[in-house]
């Protein structure tokens, strides 16, 4: 069950338009839409590979994790991985107060990783904390 969003309280349910950097200045953009309930999280995003055999493919993958206030964390699985997409991507970030932006890094294996930046806009949020309060009556 869909617990309801209370005034004031923070909620990443939504779509987010984001961007990860690597170790080389290189970056790819991406959309994950989230689903929070509980402080548990779902989801998943889509995003345009840029390398490897499936350069210019859109490359889907699904989303778990969990948020605790402001902290947000979620693992990345490629749904359909290839050479370079088969690892999990584990993400470590930090929810701003307006709740528009999640900017952490992400890492592969303890041995590659980067940066992000996930946004969203001011008015999706009010829609999805608006969708979740009717969907509870």
């Amino acid at each position: 069950m869909t617990e309801p969003v209370r005034s004031g309280e923070q909620n990443v349910t939504g779509v987010w338009h984001g961007l990860y950097t690597y170790e080389n200045g290189g970056s790819t953009s991406f959309v994950a839409t989230l689903i929070e309930s509980g402080g548990s999280l779902s989801g998943t995003t889509h995003e345009l590979s840029t390398s490897g055999a499936s350069i210019a493919t859109v490359l889907f993958a699904s989303l778990t994790g969990s948020r605790h206030d402001s902290a947000v964390t979620f693992l990345k699985t490629y749904d359909r991985p290839d050479a370079l997409h088969q690892r999990p991507v584990a993400y470590e970030g930090t929810l701003n107060g307006e709740g528009t932006e999640i900017e952490g890094r992400w890492t592969i294996r303890k041995n590659r990783s980067g940066k992000f930046l996930m946004v969203r806009s001011p008015g999706q949020t009010a829609k999805a904390e608006r969708k979740v309060s009717e969907r509870v009556r």
